[in-house]
């Protein structure tokens, strides 16, 4: 299956709707809270700065840039017509922040025109990373910085024991969601290649043992696999009952790494 984070249109309402809220709950999580403070840290914003997200989803890290950076320009471009439309009506206490649909590797920004770019958990849903960070040289400004943060879905885990049924979910959500799970591997490489320079690495586990934060790597793979035929109906109701059993008596755990990266454009 291709990614549907590829076209989120396609993919339609109901799940733009899905993915829309999960989203708003895995910010709300403090570890993705002190990954996003901590890369939001590195941004040194004036009255005059733009500030660009590019794959901004509904807007759950692009609300944050902008109460962080008010009153500087928050601009969060989104390829999905979908999302925007969540991410406009989820936003309207922001005068800083708008939001625009357009492609990541063809931003309607002229050349050196922003402060900053951030890229958070895009680069794993896209086939070709590397014209989306060509673009964020392109627009960035002399010293502008690209902020890029994305999971390791390479290592993403709902394992409590081995063989762990569970962990069938974490693999097939990762097989049918993601585009590249090694990414991370190749920030660093793919930033040299760009012509930007490191400023910043990091990695971060999160470790997740409340149900709202994972919901759909459940919920959404065991539905497919039935659907396909993979597993009957009692298996898949079996799992969504596991991770439900778990999440009540405090033994759910899912683990995932998150790589942060902050670059300059050379002045």
């Amino acid at each position: 299956m291709t990614d549907p984070f590829q076209n989120v249109d396609a993919a339609g309402p109901e799940f733009i709707k899905l993915f829309a809220d999960s989203m708003d709950q895995r910010q709300a999580d403090p570890i993705m809270e002190r990954i996003v403070t901590a890369y939001l840290d590195h941004l040194h914003v004036t009255r005059a700065s733009t500030v660009v997200e590019v794959g901004a989803g509904a807007g759950a890290v692009t609300r944050r840039i902008a109460s962080r950076c008010h009153p500087a320009e928050v601009v969060g471009f989104e390829l999905s017509k979908g999302f925007v439309s969540e991410a406009n009506d989820r936003a309207k206490e922001y005068s800083n922040l708008t939001f625009k649909v357009a492609d990541g590797a063809a931003l309607p920004l002229e050349d050196e025109a922003v402060d900053a770019v951030i890229m958070h958990t895009v680069l794993t849903h896209v086939e070709d990373p590397d014209s989306l960070v060509a673009e964020a040289f392109r627009v960035l400004k002399p010293d502008g910085l690209l902020i890029r943060c994305d999971a390791d879905f390479s290592k993403a885990r709902f394992s409590s024991f081995p063989n762990d049924p569970l962990n069938i979910c974490a693999k097939e959500f990762v097989r049918e969601f993601v585009t590249d799970p090694f990414v991370v591997a190749k920030l660093r490489p793919m930033i040299a290649d760009a012509g930007l320079s490191v400023r910043h690495f990091d990695v971060q586990s999160r470790v997740v043992s409340t149900p709202e934060h994972m919901l759909p790597w459940v919920d959404l793979t065991t539905k497919q696999m039935y659907e396909r035929g993979d597993i009957g109906e009692e298996l898949a109701a079996g799992l969504v009952a596991e991770h439900e059993r778990r999440a009540r008596n405090g033994s759910l755990y899912g683990y995932q790494v998150f790589a942060t990266e902050v670059a300059a454009k050379a002045a």
